[in-house]
C-alpha cells in the first residue's frame, strides 16, 4: 500500500492567493493535518475529508501525524500558511521521513509572508536580499544577531520575522540597532501587520524611526538597503544599481573640505568644541545623529560643513577615506554607547587619530540614588514614586512602561521632557506615553524652570542621567533636594576609550601636535 503526503503552501492568508496547485492537492487529499486557523482559507476544498488539528505549538506532532497517514497508504495535505518550506512544516516533516519511506512526496510552494509584505509596499526586494527569523527558540541568540550583522554589513534588503512577542521585547531593537550600526538612518524600511488577512496595516518609515516602534508576533518587517526609494507612497529598490558607489543623498566625499577635523557632536558642548576647533584653524566636519542636531549644528558652528542621520559604518568609512578627514573627534552623548566604539574602529581602520571628548561628571552635593542601567532605575522609580519625571532622553522611554507593564499593576504615570524633534516626540508616544505628559523644550534648565515644572504635574520622582552641568545635572539635583523628590542617576556606561580629554583645551593641544 503506497499513500501520499502533499505538503502544501496555502498562502498569507487570503483564499484568492492560494495556488490552483494546492486547491488540486487539497482535493485530492483523503486526510488534512492543518493548524485550525489555515481551515478557514481552505474549507471549500476540504469538505467531507478526515481532518486533525493541533495546536500552534504541536508543529513537530502534526508533521508526524501526516507521515504515519502517509505510511498507512492515505493520501495526506499537511498544510502551512505561507511557503511550507521556508521557516515552516516541510524541514519537521522530512527529517522525520525515513530513508525505507514508500509514500511519495509532493511539495506545493506558495507565497511567503516575504512575497506578500513586499507587495504591499511596493518592490523592495528587487534586487539581493535576505530572511532573518528574530525567534530564538529554535536558533541560538548569538547566532541571530551575527547573521544580522552580515546583512547589514552587506547592506542587504532583509525581512525579519518573528518580529517581537510578549517573551521577546527586547530583541528586535538589539537587531535595529545593529542595522544601524551599518546602514543610514533614513534607510526606507516597511512595517507590516497581518498581511491579506483582517485588519491588515502597512507603514512606511524609515530605519530611524523603526527603532522607535513597538510590534508583535503578527508583523513582519522589512528593511530597505541605501538604494531603497520611494515614489508615490510606495517604496522601490532600483534592479540595477547603475553607479553602485552613489548613495542617494546629496553628501559626497568631494563636497566635504579636504583632510578635516570630522566632530562627532549632538550636544550643545560637542557644537562648541567644534566651533573652537574651526576658530583654531582646522577644516571641520560636524556630522549629527539627527536633524534637529544637524540644524543646531549649522546655527552654533558656521562655516563648518554639516552631516545629518545615522550614517552607518559603511558610509562613514566612505566618506572619511574620501574626503582624507585628518582626525575623528568623537564629542557624542555620554550614554550614546553604540557610536563611540563604531568610531574607535574606524580610527584604527583608517589609521587617524582619535580623541574623546566627554563632559566632567557632575560633582554635585545633593542627595541621589545611582543605578547601573535604565532597568535598575524603572525598578527603583516604580518603589519611590507614582508620577515619575523622566529626564533621561526619548530612546529608553520604552523600558519604563514596559517595567511597568510587566510588574502587573501598572499603577505608574510617567512625564518625560524630551529635544523639540518630531523623532524624538514619536518616540514617546509609541512608548505609550500620553501627550499631556510630554513637554518639547531645548535644555538645558535652570533650577526654577525644574521646580515649576514638578509643582505643577505633581512629580514624586525624578529619574536622570549622569549628563554633567553641561546637561543640566545640577539644576535637576538642586530642584529635586528643594523640591524633597527622590532623584534617581543612571550612572554612566563604561566604555573603554584609547584617549579622552574632559576640558576643550586638551583636545586642542592634541590637535595641534599632529603632524601636518
Amino acid at each position: 500500500m503506497t499513500g501520499k503526503l502533499y505538503l502544501v503552501s496555502v498562502g498569507p492568508g487570503s483564499r484568492e492567493l492560494i495556488p490552483p496547485m494546492a486547491k488540486a492537492a487539497l482535493e485530492a487529499s483523503e486526510v488534512i493535518v492543518a493548524y485550525d486557523l489555515y481551515l478557514t482559507w481552505i474549507q471549500p476544498w476540504i469538505t467531507g475529508k478526515e481532518i486533525h488539528t493541533l495546536p500552534l505549538t504541536q508543529e513537530r506532532d502534526r508533521a508526524q501525524l501526516a507521515i504515519a497517514q502517509a505510511r498507512a497508504g492515505k493520501t495526506v495535505a499537511l498544510i502551512s500558511s505561507g511557503d511550507i518550506g521556508i521557516y515552516a512544516m516541510a524541514a519537521l516533516a522530512f527529517e522525520d521521513m525515513a530513508e525505507d519511506d514508500h509514500y511519495a512526496v509532493q511539495l506545493i510552494p506558495g507565497i511567503t509572508s516575504a512575497n506578500a509584505c513586499a507587495s504591499l509596499l511596493g518592490s523592495p526586494l528587487s534586487h539581493d536580499f535576505a530572511t532573518l527569523s528574530l525567534s530564538d527558540l529554535l536558533c541560538p541568540w548569538e547566532w541571530i544577531e551575527s547573521r544580522a550583522r552580515h546583512i547589514a554589513q552587506a547592506d542587504l534588503a532583509a525581512v525579519f520575522y518573528n518580529v517581537q512577542s510578549k517573551q521577546r521585547q527586547d530583541g528586535v531593537y538589539r537587531i535595529l540597532d545593529i542595522m544601524l550600526e551599518h546602514k543610514r538612518g533614513e534607510t526606507l524600511c516597511g512595517i507590516v501587520r497581518n498581511a491579506y488577512r483582517e485588519d491588515q496595516a502597512v507603514d512606511i518609515l524609515t530605519l530611524a524611526e523603526l527603532r522607535t516602534r513597538r510590534f508583535d508576533m503578527l508583523t513582519t518587517l522589512v528593511i530597505g538597503n541605501r538604494f531603497t526609494r520611494r515614489k508615490r507612497g510606495w517604496i522601490y529598490t532600483p534592479r540595477g544599481y547603475g553607479n553602485w558607489d552613489d548613495a542617494p543623498d546629496t553628501v559626497t566625499a568631494a563636497s566635504l573640505p579636504a583632510g578635516a577635523v570630522w566632530v562627532f557632536s549632538g550636544t550643545s558642548d560637542g557644537n562648541a568644541l567644534a566651533q573652537e576647533i574651526g576658530a583654531a584653524g582646522h577644516a571641520i566636519v560636524v556630522s549629527s545623529a539627527s536633524e534637529y542636531g544637524a540644524e543646531l549644528a549649522g546655527k552654533q558652528c558656521p562655516g563648518a560643513a554639516v552631516i545629518a542621520g545615522r550614517l552607518g559604518i559603511e558610509r562613514r568609512r566612505e566618506l572619511l577615506r574620501g574626503s582624507q578627514a585628518s582626525a575623528i573627534v568623537d564629542a557624542t552623548h555620554p550614554y550614546a554607547t553604540e557610536i563611540s566604539p563604531q568610531l574607535i574602529a574606524l580610527a584604527r581602520e583608517l589609521a587617524l587619530p582619535y580623541l574623546r571628548y566627554e563632559r566632567p561628571r557632575a560633582m554635585g552635593e545633593q542627595p541621589a540614588r545611582h543605578v547601573a542601567s535604565m532597568e535598575d532605575a524603572a525598578q527603583l522609580a516604580m518603589q519611590l514614586g507614582q508620577r515619575i519625571f523622566l529626564a533621561t532622553g526619548s530612546k529608553d522611554l520604552a523600558s519604563f512602561v514596559q517595567a511597568d507593564d510587566a510588574d502587573g499593576a501598572s499603577a505608574h504615570q510617567w512625564f518625560a521632557r524630551l529635544a523639540p524633534d518630531p523623532q524624538h516626540l514619536q518616540r514617546a508616544i509609541d512608548a505609550g506615553l500620553p501627550r499631556s505628559h510630554l513637554v518639547a523644550m531645548q535644555g538645558p534648565f535652570s533650577q526654577m524652570a525644574n521646580e515649576t515644572l514638578w509643582r505643577d504635574w505633581q512629580i514624586d520622582c525624578v529619574v536622570t542621567k549622569d549628563s554633567g552641568d553641561a546637561g543640566g545635572y545640577q539644576a535637576k539635583a538642586a530642584a529635586a533636594a528643594a523640591l524633597g523628590i527622590p532623584l534617581i542617576v543612571v550612572d554612566r556606561p563604561a566604555i573603554d576609550y584609547p584617549a579622552i580629554n574632559s576640558d576643550f583645551a586638551g583636545v586642542l593641544d592634541a590637535l595641534r601636535r599632529l603632524p601636518a
